[in-house]
């Protein structure tokens, strides 16, 4: 891996709040993702399941992790099963975990190859009385592919019929809402690498520049950090590209005149950065696009300051929209007969400001969470409102990461220019 090596003390901490509520006599299973193919021999780039990861450190395919807190034999209250490595793999794929190697990286003492999982798995189940199975019960998850997870899932069903089954989930959910110092500090890095990347940019970019270019600027400024790249899919998106919310193409020339969105961020150590700037390409913003980009500043301060413990994020999302509401009015961009002849289901302001504010961020850039509880310190926030005018080809998107505090919001991005007069000196 690229990353520097994590303390085992977190692992070892996650799966003691993890074990803390679990059943009694009961166990846990978790698999690693698939690698996933392309065409003939190709695979993708691994990146693995990351509640795995978050009570592993395992950072490798064809894994999977026992807990079993109350087994009868110790050594098998939490169990490795590795893809057993060789000489010729190491020649053919590069190192692979040593059971040494996994302990040091996990903290679990017993490591088995995959070769005896089916054994020592019978023999757990024997005194099992209830099975905790992970599964994808992200919101918005959409995947038609049949995971490692999925097939186990079956496979365990179908050969332990009289057992009782539970999702681990919910409880994954709960748990990895709440970051660890550890993962904070991880979570910076990451930021800190996108910040780089940012300000490599802003020298970089001038009328005549590709899209794709600006992408390859940031991409570079990743790799020599220790990242394996971006978080998720980039979007650099100028002029008119601005307002497509999910615009990848990242295709087209940069225009004077043009402002240019750019929703990117670095990972580290498989944690995600989520950023979101806009920069003209001319190295000014002219009067209205100065204007529309302090109007979404503007909520994007306010919002911020509202992400505190114990507020109800729906409550949250509809304070941002009262205030966008505001900012729409004062740009003319809607008037009070709007307001007044709107739908409550969808408000006037949703014409130009169609998503939500914020969502849970760490493993993943969409993070698991609960939406329908209250915020808790240790959580960790994208903060992104927008406003998209497609009429005048300008879309204004701002986006940082915030740590709920016991005080006040702490951001991780506050380092990363942000005012316009910042921006303008800095390419300039």
């Amino acid at each position: 891996m690229k990353y520097q090596a994590i303390s085992k003390n977190l692992f070892e901490h996650n799966r003691t709040l993890f074990t803390a509520q679990l059943s009694t006599q009961s166990l846990a299973i978790f698999c690693s993702n698939d690698q996933m193919p392309t065409n003939a021999d190709g695979t993708m780039p691994f990146k693995q399941n990351s509640d795995l990861f978050w009570l592993s450190g395992v950072d490798q395919e064809e894994s999977k992790l026992i807990i079993f807190p109350e087994c009868s034999n110790p050594k098998h209250r939490e169990i490795l099963f590795l893809k057993e490595t060789s000489d010729l793999i190491a020649i053919w794929e590069g190192e692979k975990l040593s059971k040494e190697k996994a302990f040091e990286t996990s903290g679990i003492r017993t490591v088995y190859w995959n070769t005896q999982f089916e054994d020592v798995f019978q023999e757990l189940m024997q005194e099992a009385n209830t099975v905790y199975l992970n599964s994808n019960e992200h919101a918005r998850s959409t995947s038609k592919v049949q995971t490692q997870t999925d097939r186990f899932n079956d496979w365990c069903k179908n050969n332990f019929a009289t057992k009782e089954f539970v999702k681990s989930a919910p409880i994954m959910h709960d748990l990895r809402s709440v970051k660890h110092r550890l993962e904070i500090e991880l979570l910076q890095h990451a930021c800190n690498i996108t910040e780089k990347g940012f300000r490599r940019v802003l020298n970089f970019v001038k009328a005549g520049v590709m899209e794709y270019e600006i992408e390859a600027e940031y991409m570079h400024e990743f790799l020599i950090n220790r990242s394996k790249g971006f978080a998720y899919e980039p979007i650099i998106a100028s002029g008119r590209n601005a307002c497509v919310l999910h615009y990848v193409d990242n295709n087209k020339v940069c225009k004077d005149g043009d402002v240019i969105l750019m929703d990117v961020g670095a990972e580290y150590a498989n944690y995600a950065s989520d950023m979101t700037r806009c920069i003209p390409v001319s190295g000014k913003f002219t009067k209205r696009q100065k204007d529309v980009y302090n109007a979404v500043l503007s909520v994007m301060k306010q919002a911020t300051s509202m992400l505190k413990t114990g507020v109800l994020l729906g409550d949250y999302h509809k304070e941002v929209g009262l205030i966008m509401q505001s900012e729409l009015l004062g740009l003319g961009l809607i008037d009070q007969h709007d307001i007044d002849k709107q739908d409550h289901k969808k408000p006037a302001y949703r014409k130009y400001f169609m998503h939500g504010t914020s969502h849970f961020l760490g493993l993943d850039v969409h993070d698991v969470g609960h939406f329908d509880k209250p915020i808790k310190e240790g959580m960790v926030f994208t903060c992104e409102p927008g406003i998209y005018i497609l009429e005048e080809n300008l879309g204004i998107r701002l986006e940082n990461d915030i740590v709920i505090t016991k005080d006040k919001p702490f951001d991780l991005m506050a380092n990363i220019p942000l005012e316009v007069d910042e921006i303008e000196d800095l390419m300039n």
